[in-house]
């Protein structure tokens, strides 16, 4: 092989090389959670929070705080899919008074783990999940 075809092909594969990395770099980045605000939940009704909110519970030692959009299976719009799929958020579970706190990953249905988890003599229960993944709606009981 002649030595200026081999540094010719060996500068090309270092192009490709540089531009792919390139590209992997020019991706956006993941959104970033805003800071929390707050929001009043009565017991046993359903309350919608956005990514990074966090409800308190009236008359509880409670707030519950969607912290991320885990994972997201489910069929997007205007797609025909066998399997609906299923959204995995994560939740910030805390009681202040006590200083106690947990997280806790609720799915949108039961193929993949539990919709609901109990902490601090409370049920919170994941009802829905917007088709962004940028609300929760929880049921606290």
């Amino acid at each position: 092989m002649d030595l200026h075809r081999f540094a010719a092909g060996l500068f090309a594969l270092a192009v490709v090389t540089v531009g792919a990395g390139s590209a992997v770099a020019a991706a956006p980045a993941p959104p970033t959670v805003p800071a929390p605000s707050t929001v009043s939940a009565p017991v046993g009704h359903d309350v919608t929070l956005r990514l990074g909110q966090e409800a308190a519970v009236q008359g509880k030692d409670l707030t519950v705080r969607y912290t991320r959009l885990v994972a997201d299976s489910r069929c997007r719009p205007g797609m025909q899919c066998i399997w609906q799929g299923e959204a995995t958020l994560a939740f910030l579970l805390k009681e202040p008074g006590r200083g106690e706190s947990t997280t806790a990953e609720l799915h949108s249905g039961p193929r993949t783990g539990p919709q609901a988890t109990s902490f601090a003599a409370s049920r919170i229960e994941l009802v829905s999940v917007s088709e962004d993944g940028g609300d929760a709606t929880v049921r606290i009981s």
